[in-house]
Parts: C-alpha cells; sequence; structure tokens
C-alpha cells in the first residue's frame, strides 16, 4: 500500500511538498476518479511503488497544463478590455449644440477643419486666426454661429484682448473647450547653425503663446467644467530633428501632464493630441527648405567648415521628401480633437497616424542606442571626423 507521503522524486530525494504535492495529488485524485470522487480518499488510494513516478510525471503535467491554460485567458481579457474602452468612448457628452468652443491657428490646417466641423455639428466655434485674410475664408465656408477673431499667441496683449471677447462671447455658461493648435515648426536646422532667437521663436509660439492662451481661458473652462485640448505631436515623445520644434513639444507634453492633475477635482479634463507626419504648413518641403539655407547661410565660417558643404546639400535635399512621406488626412486629427471634445470619457492622449502608432511611438520606448542608430542611418555625414588628441 502506498501513500502520497511514501511518493519520491525520480532519481530519490524527498517526498513532494508545496505545489508539487498539490499537482500530485491533483494527478492521484484523477487516477481514483473511477472509484472514489474525494481527493482525500484518492490520497489513500492503494498504489504500487513504481506507479509513484508515473504520477509524479502526471502532476508535472498538470502543472504545466494550468500555467499554459492561464496564457489563452489573456488575449481574451485584453479582447474584453478594448470591448469595454470602445462601449465607453461611445458616450457623448449631453447638450452638445450650444456649447462654445474657442481654436487657435484656424487659418488653415487642423484648425481650419476642426472649425468647420465643429460647426456642422451645431457647436458656437470661436475661431483665432492669425491674418484677416484667413479669417474671411474660414467665415466663407461656415455658418453664421461662428465667429472670428485676429491673435497672435506671442502678444500677451493680443492674448488678454482674445479673452475679454470670449468672456463676452460666452457670458456665464463659460467656455466648454480650449483648442490649443497654431504652431511653428522652423526654423529647424543642427543646433550650431542656430541662434537663441530662433530657439525663442518657435518656443513663444508652440509653448509660451499656449501657456499664455491657457491660463487667459482656464477661469472660463473651469466654469463649464469643460476641456482643454493641447496639440503636441509624436515629437513630445522622442526627437528626430533638431532645433526648437521637439523641445516645445516636450514642454507641451509636460504642461499638460502637470494641468490636468490640478484641474481634474474642478471637473476639467486636459487631453494631448500626439499627431505623426501630415501636410501641414508644419511639413511643407518649401518651407523647411528656405529654413536650412538661412540657417546655413547665418552659421560662422567654422561651423560650415566642419560640417560641410556637402552636409548641406544632402540636407537641403532630403528636406524635399517631408511633404511626400506625410498624410494628407487630416481629419484623422481632427477625429482626435473632436473626440476629445465630445466623448463623455475621452482618453488622455490622442496619437494619430499609423506612423506615430507603430513606429515612433514603440521607437520611443526603445534603450537610447537603438533609437540613436536607427534616426541617424540615413543622415548626412559631416566633412571629416575630429581627430582626438
Amino acid at each position: 500500500m502506498t501513500h502520497l507521503s511514501e511518493c519520491v522524486a525520480p532519481g530519490g530525494g524527498a517526498a513532494p511538498t508545496g505545489l508539487k504535492a498539490a499537482a500530485l495529488k491533483q494527478a492521484l485524485w484523477f487516477r481514483g476518479a473511477k472509484k472514489v470522487h474525494s481527493p482525500l480518499a484518492a490520497e489513500r488510494w492503494p498504489l504500487s511503488r513504481p506507479s509513484c513516478l508515473s504520477l509524479w510525471t502526471e502532476g508535472h503535467y498538470w502543472e504545466a497544463g494550468r500555467g499554459s491554460m492561464m496564457w489563452l485567458y489573456l488575449p481574451v481579457l485584453v479582447g474584453l478590455y478594448f470591448l469595454f474602452r470602445w462601449y465607453r468612448e461611445r458616450e457623448e457628452v449631453p447638450n452638445l449644440p450650444g456649447k462654445y468652443v474657442f481654436i487657435t491657428g484656424c487659418d488653415s490646417g487642423f484648425g481650419n477643419l476642426l472649425a468647420q466641423k465643429l460647426d456642422r455639428r451645431g457647436l458656437h466655434v470661436l475661431a483665432a486666426c492669425l491674418t484677416p485674410k484667413g479669417a474671411e475664408q474660414l467665415k466663407e465656408s461656415t455658418s453664421q454661429r461662428l465667429q472670428t477673431v485676429i491673435l497672435d499667441v506671442t502678444d500677451s496683449n493680443s492674448v488678454a484682448a482674445a479673452a475679454q471677447w470670449v468672456k463676452e462671447q460666452v457670458g456665464d455658461r463659460g467656455l466648454w473647450g480650449v483648442v490649443n493648435n497654431a504652431g511653428i515648426a522652423v526654423p529647424s536646422a543642427p543646433s550650431e547653425w542656430l541662434t537663441k532667437q530662433d530657439f525663442q521663436r518657435v518656443l513663444d509660439v508652440n509653448l509660451l503663446g499656449l501657456i499664455d492662451v491657457t491660463l487667459s481661458m482656464t477661469s472660463l473652462v473651469r466654469k463649464a467644467r469643460g476641456r482643454i485640448i493641447n496639440v503636441s505631436s509624436v515629437v513630445g515623445r522622442i526627437t528626430i530633428c533638431s532645433g526648437g520644434y521637439c523641445i516645445s513639444k516636450y514642454g507641451v507634453e509636460a504642461f499638460s501632464d502637470s494641468l490636468r492633475r490640478e484641474l481634474k477635482p474642478f471637473g476639467v479634463k486636459v487631453v494631448l493630441i500626439e499627431p505623426g507626419f501630415f501636410k501641414t504648413v508644419v511639413t511643407d518641403s518649401k518651407v523647411i527648405q528656405d529654413s536650412i539655407a538661412r540657417t546655413w547661410k547665418q552659421a560662422s565660417p567654422e561651423v560650415k567648415q566642419s560640417y560641410g558643404q556637402e552636409f548641406f546639400d544632402k540636407s537641403h535635399k532630403m528636406a524635399e521628401g517631408a511633404s511626400e512621406i506625410a498624410n494628407s488626412n487630416l481629419s484623422l486629427v481632427t477625429d482626435c480633437m473632436e473626440h476629445g471634445l465630445t466623448a463623455l470619457h475621452p482618453r488622455t492622449r490622442y496619437s494619430a497616424g499609423w506612423d506615430a502608432k507603430l513606429i515612433f511611438l514603440p521607437l520611443s520606448y526603445m534603450p537610447s542606442i537603438v533609437t540613436d542608430t536607427l534616426l541617424t542611418l540615413k543622415a548626412p555625414k559631416i566633412a571629416k571626423s575630429p581627430q582626438i588628441s
């Protein structure tokens, strides 16, 4: 008569304990299931010592099988999560028509398209344009509900005047949404070609201007328990070019993260939009090429000698392809903005474009040595490598 305590591991050794003992008990129970339905009784079922080896093996198989079964649950859980998120994100904010939304950078691109989409949905759009021409063109393609204001986000007086105008428009209802969309990308070139003013120009628009507009509108948004939508970029997660653009977008990410936590108790949601490469003024080949040419011209003779004419020529040539690789479907981005404004449960971050989702975001989580290698594979080569003394 053999009991569980008399079984030994193959090759000798002590009787099994813990999880292995539990697995062996289960094997014993299965072996005696035809005659005994109690695991305790099955443990005492008479067995010959040789059969202990087979039961030990069965116990290991059962234990391994239990582990493999857990992997089958993982896809189910992931599927249930996405199904729940899809259902939750379908819920919309009630009484959307009549709410007020303020958008910057509406002359063209994302801001212009978003203003038209929200106007068609019945919202009161307050569109800020940099130029009177941009404002007039937008008015021609929208209803009389949409109103425009001229705004230079780098000028604090202009921002204050726009904030006062918005306050008069919304009254006691408050401002449901602010979309900080205005931005520029140039000058963009190797840092040694640039000046402090070149960096400051981009930061003034993309970061400091965004902060100025947000601070001037926050009290109105808090009154409506509304939304602040900040347009960052995938380059706010991984740096792929020199100049102030990536720096400004990293700043937008940090500002939005802190603001989101600060305003959460007031019922205000802060949302980040992180587009990939889309066909706008930011990716216009002509604008980028002109910027490279201007910054190369202002570089010192020593810098030019270090980089070499060939470096400039190749950089200038590579800029021609910026518009070609950019996605022309701007609605992928404005759909994210619209969802952030109208969904009852918006996401914290929206990544627009497959390049952002499948290339740049995964790349941002990789070790620096990997990202540095991949992002410099096709970079122009300098004139000659410096000699180390």
